[in-house]
């Protein structure tokens, strides 16, 4: 599916493991700023009925939601996203990722959080738990909400 020529950039959020308050947060700034914004997961996504605000529902299967943020992504675009090599990729097109916690991915920074994240698995394989992150807390939904104004602001 090829995209329509657009004048401004476009969010796309990897949805299937959003936390709901970023999603909540990312409607609200829909809603203010009339950027469009794509929900994209391979189960059923519930948005409001926003002209600027649509879910897409792929099919389930490996990766098949971050290969569909790849090929519609262009540069300038945001995409909100926790998985690192789908952020490595959307930063190799030029757009933007940020994560739920605010963590802004750039290309100085990519390599290495991709490099820990292949040796958190290699770990989780061995058999050593980690536990998985940590609930989404005040602190990380400030450094989100600051990233997307900062990136609102430049974007319009």
């Amino acid at each position: 599916m090829n995209q329509p020529h657009k004048s401004s950039p476009s969010i796309w959020v990897d949805a299937d493991a959003c936390p709901i308050t970023i999603k909540e947060m990312l409607l609200r700034a829909a809603k203010r700023t009339g950027i469009q914004v794509t929900f994209v997961a391979n189960q059923t996504i519930s948005v409001p009925p926003y002209p600027n605000v649509r879910s897409v529902r792929v099919s389930s299967g490996f990766d098949v939601a971050d290969n569909w943020i790849v090929e519609q992504a262009i540069k300038g675009d945001l995409v909100i996203t926790q998985d690192i090599p789908l952020a490595d990729e959307i930063i190799s097109k030029g757009a933007i990722a940020i994560g739920p916690r605010g963590e802004i991915h750039t290309k100085e920074n990519i390599k290495a959080r991709l490099t820990m994240r292949n040796f958190m698995e290699t770990m989780r394989s061995s058999g050593v738990h980690s536990g998985g992150p940590s609930p989404l807390n005040q602190q990380d939904k400030q450094a989100f909400a600051n990233q997307l104004d900062r990136w609102l602001v430049k974007a319009l």
